[in-house]
């Protein structure tokens, strides 16, 4: 189905991909891993024929299989509504017409070829089907919450939460023969997260899909493409994510295995020429009577065998060290997040009494909220998009006003709030500033606390308003971390970072000992995390576990 050999891709001096290999066959759904910026879209954006790559190819079968392609980012004309963009996945006949008559004759001169038959059966099929139904595209909107809308809205009303929706009810509506998704997960509540593992597991395509959903991952691979960021090359590996991430931990453990024997084995060889040369020497030194002429050969012979018997044992050590070495196991560089220790404050975090909130007094989001977060308590809010879990967190911080009730925040408690669309952050600051108004110390030790989220040399000085959205996510943790707070309100905290990035913040949150809010759609994160559950529906916020 498709074959990638040799692939290279430079952006000036820096490599993003070196010599890629790999094979996909038909019907197999493969996870495209990594972390942030080794060149995952970069990838993607080469197989979908967007970029070129330096050196290498890529080679389908059957030649001109139809491709989807989801990116990041939604790219729209002004002023198109929803109808007109849907229409772009329909089947254009006179395009497909084209396409048939040139296969039509390439058949004439190569009448035994089975790769071009099957295109063009498959062309044959595309012109008799109907393209997309009605009903089966209001089935697909519905799911991902965009039937409210007309076929006349602009696309430019939609939120950029709803237009990545959007693209993604356009590419599965195109029925493609190979889909690349890029991060199709983002902005999707758990039952749309649901919604589309089984719309994918029970697809008839070929796909490569960039996640850092692990959940998502394990449901819905056959097997795992792994870039390095180190050697830019791809590793295969069979099953989904669970499965890949254990085959790496063993692969690891017998890479360190084999590396700690080998070190022994070196430091033996060493001390062993070492002592012969220690003898070689003692007896040069003048062993035996320097009179004794039969003395002096018998020595001069046993140090010359000494030091040849060294020179073997040194010649030993050199082998291994070029031809047979193993390589240490490498360490990716990962966010380190450390909270310090943080008072208790108040048993009771924070309370919401008779709390309604919204924009609307006549439409209201949530009515009648009364609940108590108590210190300790790291609390997951789950609920569909819309259902007002990130208007709840605006009005427990104060940036939205109760429309009824009140919030009432116990003594002593200090609250860190990290919004989604991180506009909280300070734009016009550097990372190095924005740390330096919480973190008191010199600026080496603000640089040191900086490195711990990845923010090394000069990326300290960049302006905010320059960092990537997986950049500004870890300065905001090194914010929060600075900060020292007791409550931590996050709004979905892992969207742009990276697995191991989500693993280590995983880690640090469940060494954390104050309370923590979170509204997030990551299952692997709930499920390591939550100490308890939350979730808003039909206006009504309830405790469910």
């Amino acid at each position: 189905m498709l074959a990638v050999s040799n692939l290279s891709k430079s952006y000036g001096i820096k490599p993003i991909l070196s010599s890629v290999s790999f094979t996909v066959k038909s019907g197999e759904r493969l996870g495209l891993v990594g972390p942030n910026g080794c060149g995952k879209t970069t990838l993607l954006r080469i197989l979908s024929g967007l970029e070129p790559p330096d050196h290498g190819s890529v080679r389908f079968t059957p030649a001109k299989p139809d491709l989807g392609y989801l990116p990041q980012g939604l790219v729209i004309e002004d002023k198109e509504t929803i109808g007109e963009y849907l229409d772009r996945f329909q089947n254009d006949i006179n395009q497909l017409s084209a396409r048939l008559a040139e296969i039509s004759e390439r058949m004439v001169i190569h009448p035994d070829s089975h790769g071009l038959q099957d295109e063009y059966d498959r062309i044959l099929q595309k012109m008799s089907s109907p393209g997309i139904s009605q009903d089966e595209k209001r089935m697909v909107l519905h799911q991902l919450e965009l039937d409210h809308f007309t076929e006349n809205t602009p696309i430019n009303f939609l939120s950029g939460g709803q237009k990545t929706r959007l693209a993604l009810a356009g590419i599965l509506l195109s029925n493609p023969q190979i889909l690349f998704l890029d991060e199709p997960t983002n902005h999707l509540d758990i039952e749309m997260l649901e919604w589309l593992e089984e719309w994918l597991i029970h697809g008839t395509f070929t796909m490569i899909v960039v996640s850092h959903d692990r959940a998502f991952l394990d449901h819905v691979t056959t097997g795992i493409l792994e870039l390095d960021s180190a050697s830019h090359q791809i590793r295969e590996y069979p099953g989904n994510y669970t499965l890949y991430q254990n085959l790496k931990a063993s692969e690891k453990k017998h890479q360190m295995d084999a590396y700690q024997e080998q070190q022994e084995e070196i430091q033996k060889l060493r001390e062993a020429a070492a002592h012969l040369r220690g003898i070689a020497r003692f007896r040069k030194g003048g062993k035996g009577d320097s009179g004794d002429k039969f003395a002096r050969g018998f020595f001069a012979n046993r140090t010359k065998g000494t030091v040849g018997r060294a020179k073997q044992i040194e010649k030993k050590i050199e082998q291994i060290l070029t031809t047979e070495k193993i390589e240490k196991p490498g360490r990716n560089w990962q966010i380190k997040v450390e909270f310090s220790d943080v008072s208790s404050g108040s048993r009771d975090v924070l309370r919401m009494e008779n709390l309604t909130i919204g924009y609307d007094s006549d439409h209201p989001l949530v009515t009648d909220i009364n609940q108590t977060i108590r210190f300790g308590q790291k609390i997951a809010l789950m609920g569909k998009n819309g259902s007002g879990k990130s208007t709840l967190l605006k009005t427990l911080v104060g940036q939205v006003q109760p429309l009824a009730g009140k919030v009432a925040v116990g003594a002593s408690i200090r609250i860190g709030y990290m919004d989604q669309e991180q506009k909280n952050l300070p734009t016009h600051s550097t990372p190095l500033k924005s740390v330096s108004e919480y973190f008191f110390a010199s600026e080496t030790e603000t640089r040191a606390f900086l490195s711990k989220f990845l923010f090394f040399g000069d990326d300290v000085f960049t302006p905010v308003s320059d960092l990537s959205f997986g950049e500004r996510a870890r300065l905001y943790l090194a914010i929060l971390v600075a900060q020292g707070c007791n409550l931590l309100l996050l709004d979905e905290p892992v969207n742009h970072l990276d697995i191991p990035s989500r693993i280590r913040f995983e880690e640090a949150l469940n060494h954390y000992h104050g309370t923590l809010l979170a509204v997030v759609h990551d299952r692997y994160f709930i499920q390591n995390i939550a100490t308890t559950l939350w979730k808003l529906e039909n206006r009504v916020l309830s405790q469910i576990a």
